[in-house]
C-alpha cells in the first residue's frame, strides 16, 4: 500500500494582536487567540509522541490475517534528543555574581527549584518542541518558584508592530465540570504586566495584581522558527521503520513459506484445512489418469536484501547528517585518538549546541529579570545585568595532551589563560590563589626548617661516660 505522509504541520507563528485590542479583554477575545493556538496541538502531539516512541507505523492499516505484520519503531528521536542534551546540557550551566548578598539569594532560589533539574527538563521540552515556556509564580509561603509549561499548555499573543513585544500570556487545559459532569470546560489564567485573569467554564472568574511587574512567563526557544530537534528528520526515521519492518515481515514470510502441491487429488474442505496450515494444493485436470504425477516444492517471494540494507544504510547516515547530532556510539568514534579529531567529529553538534546557548542566555536573563522585580529576592532592580552564565560541554577529555598544551602556554600567555586550558580546572583564579598560599607555606615551612638547623645547639649531644 502507499503510505501518505502525515506531514507538514503547521509551524507555531506567532499570535499577534493589536494593542488597543488587547486592552479590551474578555472571555470572547480569550477563546479566540486559544483557537488559534489550537491550530498549532496537533503538531505538538506528533513530536512528542515520536519522542516516546508510539510513532504512526503503529497506526497503518492492518494486514491479512495470514499475512506477517512487524512493526519496529527506532526511536531516532529519543536518542538524538538525550545525545544532544547529554553533550550540550549534561554539565549543569553554571551561574555567577560579583554581588555576595545577591549570590546568596540567587542560590536560595535556585536550590528551592532544584534549577539544574528544571533548566534540564526546559531544554529536553523546546528540543522537543521547538520551544518550551518557563512559568514564574509565588508560592503561600511567598517564595520564588518556577515550573515548565508545554507549548501545547501555553502561548504568548505579540504586538503587530516591528518590536514584537509580548502582550500577554495564556495558561489554559481542560477539566470535568463536575464530580458527576464528565463534560470538559476550558479553565486558565490570562497573564499581563499589570493583572493576571482566571476563567473557568467560559467565565472570568477573579482577577489579580500582577506581583511582578511584568508578564510571568519566559519563552525558550531552540531557534528562532520553533522547529524540534528531530522535526526535519521525522520522515526520515518513519521511512526507516517502515524499511525494517518490511525487512522483518520478509524474513518470517521466508520461515513460513508456503509448501506448494501440484496434481494431488484432494476435497475441499481438505485443501482449506491445508492451506491454514500454510500448505497450497493446485489440482491440475486428468487428476487421477495413471500418467499424472505430483509435484511439491516451496512458494517464496524474491529477496531485496542487499537493497534493504543499502536503503536502511543510506537512512541512517542522512538522520545524524541532517539532525547534526553525532552517532556516537559509531565505531568510527573509536577511532578519535587526540581530542582535535574528536572536536572535528563534534563540530557540528557543538556549533548546533552554541546557537542554542544565545537563545538560553536569553531566557535566563529574563528569568532573573522576573526574579529582580520583588525586593524580597533584591534591592536591586538591576542586578540581573551582572550575572554571568557559563556553559560547558560534556565531552571526554585527553588530560595528559590538556596538560601538555597547557605547559606549552605558559611561556607565551597569562597563567590564568594556560589553567583555563585544564578541563578539570573549575575555576582559573581560584586555583591560582591555591598555588600561591601552597606556594607561601612551603617557603615558611622550608625557612622554619632552616632556622631550626641553624639554632641547633651543638653541645647538647653529650659524650659517653669512660668505662
Amino acid at each position: 500500500m502507499a503510505y501518505k505522509s502525515k506531514q507538514p504541520f503547521k509551524l507555531p507563528i506567532p499570535i499577534r494582536c493589536g494593542a488597543k485590542e488587547a486592552q479590551n479583554l474578555n472571555m470572547a477575545l480569550i477563546e479566540t487567540f486559544i483557537r488559534q493556538h489550537q491550530e498549532f496541538t496537533p503538531r505538538y502531539a506528533y513530536l512528542e509522541n515520536l519522542y516516546k516512541g508510539m510513532h504512526t507505523i503503529f497506526h497503518d492499516e492492518q494486514k491479512k490475517e495470514w499475512e506477517p505484520d512487524y512493526r519496529m519503531a527506532v526511536n531516532f528521536p529519543l536518542y538524538i534528543t538525550s545525545t544532544f542534551c547529554g553533550f550540550g546540557y549534561g554539565i549543569p550551566i553554571k551561574v555567577s555574581h560579583d554581588d555576595e548578598t545577591f549570590f546568596d539569594s540567587l542560590s536560595r532560589f535556585q536550590e528551592a527549584n532544584e534549577i539544574d533539574d528544571h533548566n534540564g527538563e526546559l531544554i529536553k521540552q523546546a528540543c522537543i518542541h521547538g520551544h518550551a515556556f518557563e512559568y514564574m509564580y509565588q508560592d503561600e509561603l511567598g517564595n520564588t518558584r518556577v515550573s515548565v509549561l508545554k507549548p501545547s499548555q501555553c502561548f504568548v499573543v505579540y504586538d503587530d508592530t516591528v518590536e514584537e513585544r509580548a502582550l500577554l500570556a495564556i495558561r489554559y487545559g481542560y477539566h470535568r465540570r463536575g464530580l458527576n459532569d464528565h463534560t470538559s470546560v476550558l479553565y486558565g489564567e490570562l497573564m499581563t504586566s499589570e493583572s493576571r485573569i482566571y476563567f473557568d467554564d467560559g467565565k472570568i472568574v477573579d482577577e489579580l495584581p500582577q506581583p511582578y511587574g511584568k508578564i510571568n512567563v519566559v519563552e525558550w526557544r531552540l531557534n528562532d522558527e520553533r522547529m524540534g530537534l528531530f522535526e526535519p528528520i521525522a520522515a526520515l526515521c518513519e521511512t526507516y521503520e517502515r524499511v525494517l519492518s518490511s525487512k522483518a515481515n520478509d524474513v518470517s514470510a521466508f520461515a513460513e513459506a508456503i509448501l506448494k502441491i501440484v496434481g494431488a487429488d484432494m476435497e475441499p474442505d481438505q485443501a482449506r484445512a491445508a492451506l491454514m496450515n500454510r500448505i497450497m494444493i493446485l489440482v491440475k485436470e486428468g487428476v487421477g489418469d495413471t500418467e499424472t504425477s505430483a509435484d511439491a516444492d516451496y512458494l517464496t517471494k524474491p529477496s531485496a536484501d542487499g537493497t534493504q540494507e543499502n536503503l536502511l544504510d543510506r537512512l541512517q547516515e542522512l538522520i545524524f547528517t541532517i539532525s547534526q547530532v553525532a552517532n556516537i556510539s559509531d565505531e568510527s568514534f573509536g577511532s578519535a585518538t587526540s581530542g582535535v579529531s574528536l572536536s572535528y567529529k563534534l563540530l557540528a553538534m557543538s556549533n548546533l549546541a552554541k546557537t542554542f546557548d544565545t537563545k538560553i542566555t536569553k531566557s535566563i536573563r529574563k528569568r532573573y529579570k522576573l526574579f529582580c522585580q520583588l525586593p524580597t529576592n533584591s534591592s536591586d532592580l538591576n542586578a540581573w545585568k551582572g550575572i554571568d552564565l557559563k556553559f560547558t560541554r560534556n565531552i571526554p577529555n585527553n588530560i595528559s595532551e590538556e596538560v601538555q598544551t597547557a605547559v606549552q602556554a605558559l611561556g607565551i600567555t597569562s597563567q590564568e589563560t594556560a589553567l583555563s586550558l585544564l578541563s578539570f580546572v573549575k575555576d582559573p583564579k581560584e586555583e591560582i590563589e591555591r598555588m600561591e598560599s601552597e606556594q607561601s607555606n612551603s617557603i615558611q615551612a622550608q625557612a622554619e626548617i632552616q632556622s631550626g638547623l641553624l639554632n641547633w645547639p651543638l653541645n647538647q649531644i653529650e659524650e659517653e661516660p669512660a668505662e
